[in-house]
């Protein structure tokens, strides 16, 4: 039975703007098109885009670039809405949801939470994160539907009462999944990780978010993002040789670096842009993410209209061959910040290690790494993941392989594919590809994540080894792949990985150097050639997707009070209206400070729907500058070193509020929202950075702490481990005003320093109310 209250919050909510789900889609009148084959009553709505295009085309009076056209398309009131890049905050509408299994979980139940019986827009759930890599695909999968079947469980029942679909494990990586059958030009479509913007290589509009911003979108309540500045990357010349589209992202990363995309939008154009696959494309739109990026986008082309045909969507593409003006940017727009790259002078790149924007050649590697006494002996390749997992990557790697094979020899370094999608392994396989690839020494894991997010048991090394691995993914982090800090991992493309790995050294060239065959025999690997997509149509191979029912109010969801894998959300507390007085210093951290070294994932993926046991690794990879350590800080109330979940959870038990002082672009990475709820959930109050990536700090909003940044960024060397923190003025805490903050020193003396702040008025309210769910629910309340 639904309560009245959430009977009247409804009625409330479509006289004040809120979406139901089958009410806010107007029909297109031209032509009625499914947004997907799974959702055959959910249309693309063309004529909304265009009506919303027009009238703020007619405001600004301008000509728009493409992220501008989508992103306005979608304007809660596009005839309102004030609209400044950078400045203002916007009230989108998107169109539809996206989660991964790990963090589907906590935004499942903080929607269950907030006691609405059914998602308001399309809504999807995949399941390809909590599959470890250990022996083998088949073997794999098994051993994770195992281990894992009380969240399989949960998120399965948890889809069919809200009206969200099902991707069971072993379907693919969610990414892949959404280019395959969800994104399209033009949909805005917002994803629970940070790799959704993979969506923009078939023209759209997909963002990376926490899980509190998708239950906004399910909830149909507005989506607030601050308005993006828009980057322009001019594309000129063409790809041909070893160069590969994942070239022009690490060439871009070099150049913008780990921030430089932070608040915008990349929106690649120009002529070179239509010698790029759509599949290739997406490849540089995944990786868009590691500049800080809001998301990034290419225009509709016939790359794209012909990657929809071969993926059953051929009525797609012909209704956006209609409305084609609004799927590219107006002539004569202005971009923010332009950079032009020559493809045909683009040299294959490998980044790392460490950090994913230390740009490199490949012809150089070999002697930087030598001179900075890297491992130059490759221990592991791995090809696949979300970025490089087409069907045009894997037919790259077996033309490389190929030629190995055919002279006798196979990869020195072990070596590892990951499709990515049930779809592409069963049409590699079909296709001899996946043959050729176990041939030269791959092992194929399963259509998840896998190593790319630490899901690997890796036995070929110890913890603390030095050594090197080369890979087709998108992030290397210290530790990310395999919890090694020693580990120096590189990004590059999928053909380079294969080839590296056959020869087994970094300072292998192979547009330049010579392989020995088994006859004795000198060759040169030849610059690899294949299909963007197969001649044949795609095998589907195992069908995989859960329909929800039409009707899904009888389901049960079952949360054990006793799981140690899931746990029911409890309210956080409420801002008590008072100044936040000598809070403590929990960590100031040093240096680089990502997701990963807040909320580790590997063997902590498993807690990700019990927030009190995944807390037990808050901020456990974070340096800490007092001693140059990770998980050892001093606790100011005992004066013992310890970890950091301990010391956080002593000082919650003794009812101490405290502080985490970080360095530049905190949280980049991960769009996990862990990394917000578990300082929250043990007490913490206040991050102050030098700066934030942009999902982090919405994150940390949402769940009611303060992310504030140092006025002068030289203040960040005033603060010191043993001092103690009060913001004041809370009472008067107003946009764009910034706080006042009294570090108190252990010597009796005090400093004041000015922090400033992101927060819009409703996100103020968010800190009020204690999260942005109460906020919801208090909103519910009064309506009802």
């Amino acid at each position: 039975e639904v309560p009245v209250l959430i009977l009247s919050f409804f009625q409330h909510a479509l006289n004040s703007g809120v979406r139901r789900y089958h009410v806010a889609p107007v029909l297109c009148q031209r032509a009625k098109v499914a947004m997907s084959h799974f959702e055959p009553n959910e249309y693309i709505n063309y004529e909304k885009l265009e009506k919303n295009i027009n009238i703020v085309r007619k405001r600004l009076d301008r000509p728009l670039t493409l992220s501008e056209k989508i992103v306005y398309g979608h304007l809660d009131d596009p005839a309102k809405q004030e609209i400044e890049r950078g400045k203002t905050y916007l009230r989108l509408r998107p169109d539809r949801v996206a989660m991964q299994d790990a963090t589907a979980q906590m935004a499942m139940l903080q929607f269950i939470s907030s006691g609405l019986p059914k998602v308001a827009v399309p809504s999807t759930i995949h399941c390809d994160h909590l599959i470890e890599a250990q022996s083998g695909g088949e073997k794999d999968l098994r051993r994770a539907k195992d281990i894992n079947q009380e969240v399989y469980n949960f998120l399965a029942t948890a889809g069919a009462k809200y009206g969200v679909g099902f991707w069971k494990p072993g379907s693919g990586i969610i990414h892949q999944i959404i280019l395959e059958n969800y994104s399209y030009p033009g949909v805005m479509l917002i994803g629970t990780d940070s790799h959704t913007p993979n969506g923009g290589g078939l023209g759209g509009i997909c963002i990376g978010v926490g899980g509190a911003d998708a239950v906004d979108v399910m909830a149909g309540i507005p989506w607030e993002l601050k308005c993006p500045k828009v980057i322009g990357v001019k594309l000129t010349g063409k790809l041909s040789g070893w160069t590969s589209p994942k070239d022009v992202i690490l060439k871009v990363a070099g150049i913008l670096t780990v921030k430089g995309g932070t608040g915008a939008i990349i929106e690649y154009h120009g002529p070179g842009v239509d010698s790029i696959s759509c599949t290739g494309m997406a490849t540089i739109c995944n990786m868009g993410a590691e500049i800080g990026a809001t998301t990034s986008i290419f225009p509709y082309n016939e790359r794209m209209k012909k990657y929809l045909g071969k993926t059953g969507r051929a009525d797609i593409a012909a209704l956006a061959d209609e409305f084609k003006q609004h799927l590219v940017p107006d002539s004569g727009c202005q971009y923010d910040q332009v950079i032009e790259i020559n493809l045909s002078e683009l040299k294959p790149h490998i980044n790392g290690p460490f950090t994913p924007d230390l740009a490199h050649p490949v012809s150089d590697i070999g002697a930087v790494a030598e001179k900075e006494g890297w491992p130059v002996d490759i221990r592991v390749g791995l090809i696949g993941s979300c970025t490089n997992s087409s069907y045009e990557d894997m037919g790259r790697s077996a033309a490389v392989a190929k030629q190995a094979l055919a002279h006798g020899l196979k990869c020195k370094s072990k070596f590892t594919i990951t499709p990515g999608s049930e779809q592409i392994r069963a049409t590699i396989e079909r296709d001899g590809y996946a043959k050729v690839l176990r041939e030269v020494g791959g092992l194929v894991l399963a259509n998840a994540c896998g190593p790319c997010i630490g899901q690997w048991d890796r036995k070929d090394i110890k913890k603390g080894e030095k050594n090197t691995i080369v890979t087709s993914y998108n992030r290397n982090f210290t530790g990310r792949n395999d919890a090694n800090p020693e580990t120096h991992a590189f990004v590059t493309s999928p053909e380079i990985v294969t080839a590296l790995s056959i020869a087994g050294t970094l300072k292998f060239n192979p547009e330049t150097d010579y392989l020995t065959g088994a006859d004795g025999k000198k060759f040169k690997l030849e610059a690899p050639d294949a299909d963007e997509l197969p001649k044949l149509e795609f095998d589907p191979g195992q069908d995989t997707y859960q329909y929800p029912p039409k009707d899904g109010s009888g389901q049960h969801v079952d949360v054990s009070p006793t799981s140690q894998r899931l746990q029911l959300l409890e309210p956080f507390d409420k801002w008590d209206g008072k100044d936040l007085e000598d809070m403590l210093i929990l960590i100031k951290v040093k240096g680089k400070c990502t997701t990963d070294h807040i909320s580790a994932a590997g063997p902590w993926l498993k807690f990700r729907g019990h927030l009190d046991n995944i807390s037990n690794n808050l901020l456990i990879g974070a340096i800490n500058i007092e001693n140059g350590k990770a998980n050892s800080v001093r606790n100011a109330l005992t004066q013992e070193f310890g970890p950091v979940p301990d010391t956080a959870r002593y000082y919650k038990k003794m009812g101490v509020k405290w502080a985490v002082i970080g360095d530049e672009n905190y949280g980049e990475g991960s769009s996990r929202e862990h990394a917000a709820l578990e300082p929250r959930h043990l007490g913490g109050r206040v991050i102050i950075t030098k700066s934030f990536a942009r999902i982090h700090e919405t994150n940390l909003k949402k769940q009611g702490l303060l992310p504030l940044t140092f006025a002068d960024p030289a203040d960040y060397n005033k603060i010191h481990p043993v001092d103690k923190l009060s913001i004041v003025g809370l009472k008067d805490f107003a946009p764009g005003k910034p706080l006042k903050c009294i570090i108190k020193h252990p010597n009796g003396s005090q400093e004041t320093i000015m922090l400033n702040h992101t927060f819009n008025e409703s996100q103020i309210e968010w800190f009020q109310a204690g999260s942005a769910l109460n906020r919801m629910k208090e909103l519910q309340q009064k309506s009802s």
